[in-house]
């Protein structure tokens, strides 16, 4: 049975090829690892990492990888710094781009977030022209400062009341969705 309208799916052998086809528009490719090598990541880190195949319908039309409580290094000499969740990969298939699947694919992980007790939501993006750091911000993500990895650090608090993902509409124009490293 296909399920209407945008929703997360279990990567599994049935899609794991989906998944790992699907690409970003060429200029991006520089602000994402390819989806192989994030499911990779997944297999070596099976309870941090939570992969995701976006879809609409019958279509996989993106990939998301989250992680939860995972200290991070931005927040040594932080006394008493909580372990942070959040994105750790976003790439929207370059076709489908501009329809809010990015969107939706955040508001669903930021839901998860919740669903476990999390109030913060964490991203990091590589820096440079074309990049994801326009998307982050628009959707109230604040740059908090680089990483030791050179990259920027972004988050965001969440509000503990309706689902992010619930308001989004993908079949409506949206500016491109881009991708995280």
């Amino acid at each position: 049975m296909t399920t209407a309208g945008p929703h997360l799916e279990e990567i599994t052998a049935d899609n794991v090829l989906d998944a790992c086809r699907l690409e970003v528009a060429p200029e991006q490719r520089g602000f994402v690892s390819p989806v192989a090598q994030s499911l990779a990541e997944a297999y070596v880190h099976p309870g941090l990492a939570w992969p995701r195949l976006i879809c609409d319908g019958g279509r996989a039309v993106g990939f998301v990888m989250a992680f939860f409580g995972l200290p991070f290094d931005f927040d040594a000499g932080v006394p008493d710094a909580p372990p942070r969740s959040g994105l750790w990969r976003l790439a929207v298939a370059a076709g489908e781009q501009g329809r809010g699947y990015g969107r939706f694919a955040v508001g669903a992980v930021n839901d998860e977030i919740r669903r476990r007790g999390g109030t913060v939501s964490t991203v990091t993006w590589k820096p440079g022209e074309g990049g994801p750091e326009e998307f982050y911000l628009r959707l109230g993500y604040r740059k908090r400062g680089l990483t030791d990895d050179g990259e920027y650090l972004g988050d965001m608090e969440l509000d503990q009341g309706a689902p992010a993902c619930a308001a989004v509409r993908p079949s409506e124009p949206r500016p491109a969705a881009h991708v995280t490293p």
